[in-house]
């Protein structure tokens, strides 16, 4: 299969996982059976384990980068939920939950229902995909931007989940939805374009994977303490 044909195939399955699973988030099998799909029709129009950046060879570069990665996401965190001007962006009311909630989110929900699906998904299919016909800038943009895309229906009713989302946009009546999207598209894609120069500079889908991590899943730890700390 040409290399075009089989990355618009990879994008078509993209666009349909992200529509059926916004019906089914609450089903954690269906993020595994997304990435068998993806990985086997990789396998299956050539790509190798090194290109798709799950080589073991690659194992080594990816942890240090994705540890060094989720360092800097903790410390970040930390600062802004001790500091009361940005706490609120921690208080989600999705994640307003006790401890063993929390742990399972972070710990299994997150990882199997989320990072691995969209690692990859984006960084490692589509990455190589991409990467068998562009350069590396234009595969950096093309993915950043179609993770960008993947987070529309999630973000649709993001501004009454989250207090500090909610508060931001509160002037803006009837448009509040279309910022919120908007701004979460633009925040997602530059968020997938950090990964992606992670997974570049490595070579590994892990260290792009631990940054993704600890963006979401540390977002849920410290959102617990966030809530402790309002209440």
């Amino acid at each position: 299969m040409p290399a075009g044909a089989a990355t618009a195939v990879v994008v078509t399955m993209l666009a349909v996982a992200n529509v059926a699973g916004h019906f089914l988030r609450d089903a954690l099998w269906w993020g595994p059976v997304v990435v068998m799909a993806l990985v086997c029709f990789a396998r299956w129009t050539g790509l190798s384990w090194s290109q798709l950046g799950l080589s073991r060879d690659q194992l080594g570069s990816g942890s240090r980068w994705g540890l060094g990665a989720i360092a800097v996401v903790a410390t970040a965190y930390l600062a802004g939920v001790l500091f009361p001007l940005t706490r609120s962006a921690f208080l989600d009311a999705r994640y307003h939950l006790a401890v063993p909630g929390a742990l399972l989110s972070a710990f299994v929900i997150i990882p199997i229902g989320t990072i691995l699906v969209e690692e990859i998904a984006f960084r490692s299919v589509l990455w190589g995909m991409l990467a068998r016909q562009f350069t590396t800038w234009r595969v950096l943009v093309a993915s950043s931007v179609l993770f960008g895309l993947w987070h529309i229906l999630p973000s649709l009713h993001l501004a009454s989940a989250n207090q500090g989302v909610g508060h931001a946009v509160r002037g803006v009546g009837g448009w509040a939805t279309v910022v919120v999207v908007v701004a979460t598209v633009a925040i997602t894609a530059a968020g997938g374009a950090v990964a992606g120069v992670l997974r570049h500079r490595s070579g590994s889908v892990l260290a792009s994977a631990g940054m993704h991590w600890a963006t979401n899943a540390l977002g849920v730890l410290f959102a617990l303490l966030a809530w402790r700390l309002a209440s």
